[in-house]
């Protein structure tokens, strides 16, 4: 007796996409919250903390910068966790991207890159994020006033 190959139908396959699998998902959260973490908890010390002032002065770059960035850094981690269209998040992972590229040349230029570290590693949990996001999100987040 010869097994019967069966091909799913159309409908199986969408469904099976539209999940994805439980240790994609988690991997996802995990990833992302520790990012947005990171991201979230550096954005709050760019606005109050004096040695942030500092750091950024030593890097070369001008007060309302920092300022500029701690509340894009704020946007974008809130583009990462709220129900937003897929294409906001998209730009949010294309901001942080180029955030953290240029975060770790300047580190890396003016310190040496030892100094560079903490946007590699978060640079690391933004791709792994990335990677794990859920395909399906497109359809769920895709709604009368998506972008």
């Amino acid at each position: 007796m010869s097994p019967e190959l069966s091909v799913p139908s159309r409908s199986q396959r969408e469904s099976s996409e539209a999940k994805p699998s439980r240790g994609r998902s988690v991997g996802y959260w995990i990833s992302t919250g520790l990012f947005s973490a990171m991201m979230a908890m550096s954005a709050i010390a760019y606005l109050t903390q004096p040695m942030m002032v500092q750091a950024f002065h030593h890097l070369g770059f001008p007060d309302y910068f920092r300022v500029e960035l701690a509340i894009a850094k704020l946007l974008g981690v809130a583009a990462l966790l709220l129900p937003v269209p897929e294409r906001v998040k998209e730009w949010a992972f294309a901001g942080f991207l180029i955030t953290l590229v240029s975060a770790i040349v300047a580190h890396s230029t003016v310190d040496g890159p030892a100094k560079a570290v903490a946007p590699v590693v978060a640079l690391g949990l933004l791709i792994l994020s990335y990677a794990t996001r859920s395909r399906s999100a497109e359809k769920r987040t895709q709604g009368p006033f998506a972008i």
